[in-house]
């Protein structure tokens, strides 16, 4: 288990995404792979109130996950993260919208609390101090635990940081962005304020939309609604290097490309834990499996010389 940022949650070093669930996934295959992710240790379930909204026209995976806490009655032994701020209706970090917007997400994980409570985006539009003192107040009342940004450039984020310890007011403890082999653009200021303020990662897309899975190759056809997106890094020297990189060790450890994917990115600086998905129980195994993967020096330093740009 690892611990997010300075907070008391202790998490399993691979978080599970459910952004499928109601979608790609449906309530049997659903329960199914929530059922195995506690079976095989884990803790720590990540959604959002937009999952998959874009699919279903509802909260569905928020739905999903409320209905099998009920049924397995296991609530208190997870780590649960969900988002406001992307759903049709509720966009945006006014005070009035995450009032809206946690209330509707606890109605519906059936919950009476979120361990982490996530500004899916930046908003712009809304003066930072008044959508921190929204969250300063959810905490107070013990609607969440603890908030976290995800989305947020290097400058805004530290400001964030900057008004809550001014204001004193409710800290971001963790961000949330996209990171993995083939888009490494965290690594730079924004890692830099992550580690500078003490905070945690738990990066999104770490699979690159299932391509560092390597499952696509020159010519395959892929059964995926991201296999347009993910497809397209085959396009480049860049994309194809780090498959040929990342098959060659999958390979010397006799297990999944995206195991050691995520591995990789398990074992980099403020890395808590990659979140990642999966539509049913066999592709499951191949990310449990990152969690007790411990890639050697010289297996990193391949993987990082391969996948840069």
């Amino acid at each position: 288990m690892r611990s997010i940022g300075t907070t008391d949650l202790s998490v399993f070093p691979i978080s599970l995404g459910t952004n499928v669930f109601g979608w790609t996934a449906d309530k049997e295959a659903s329960f199914a792979v929530l059922d195995a992710y506690v079976e095989g240790g884990g803790n720590f379930i990540d959604t959002a109130d937009v999952y998959p909204y874009w699919a279903t026209g509802e909260s569905t995976s928020e739905m999903i996950i409320g209905e099998w806490m009920a049924d397995r009655r296991n609530r208190d032994s997870l780590v649960l993260a969900t988002k406001v701020g992307m759903l049709e209706g509720l966009e945006g970090l006014a005070p009035a919208t995450i009032r809206t917007a946690v209330e509707d997400s606890l109605r519906r994980l059936r919950t009476d609390y979120i361990d982490l409570y996530w500004a899916h985006v930046d908003d712009h539009d809304t003066p930072m101090v008044e959508t921190l003192a929204a969250f300063d107040a959810l905490v107070r009342e013990g609607k969440v635990r603890y908030v976290g940004a995800s989305n947020h450039g290097a400058a805004r984020l530290a400001e964030a940081l900057k008004t809550s310890d001014d204001e004193g007011l409710v800290r971001y403890v963790a961000l949330q962005q996209q990171y993995n082999l083939v888009e490494r653009g965290y690594e730079g200021e924004l890692r830099d304020v992550v580690a500078r303020e003490g905070l945690a990662s738990t990066p999104y897309f770490g699979l690159a939309r299932g391509f560092l899975t390597g499952k696509y190759a020159p010519g395959v056809t892929v059964d995926s609604p991201r296999a347009g997106m993910a497809a397209g890094y085959l396009q480049t020297e860049h994309g194809r290097r780090t498959l040929e990189t990342l098959a060659k060790v999958a390979a010397e450890r006799s297990v999944p490309a995206a195991t050691v994917a995520l591995a990789w990115l398990a074992a980099q600086p403020t890395i808590i834990a990659p979140i990642a998905s999966a539509r049913d129980v066999g592709q499951l195994w191949a990310l449990m499996t990152a969690a007790g993967l411990t890639l050697s020096p010289e297996e990193l330093a391949l993987l990082d010389e391969a996948s840069r740009a």
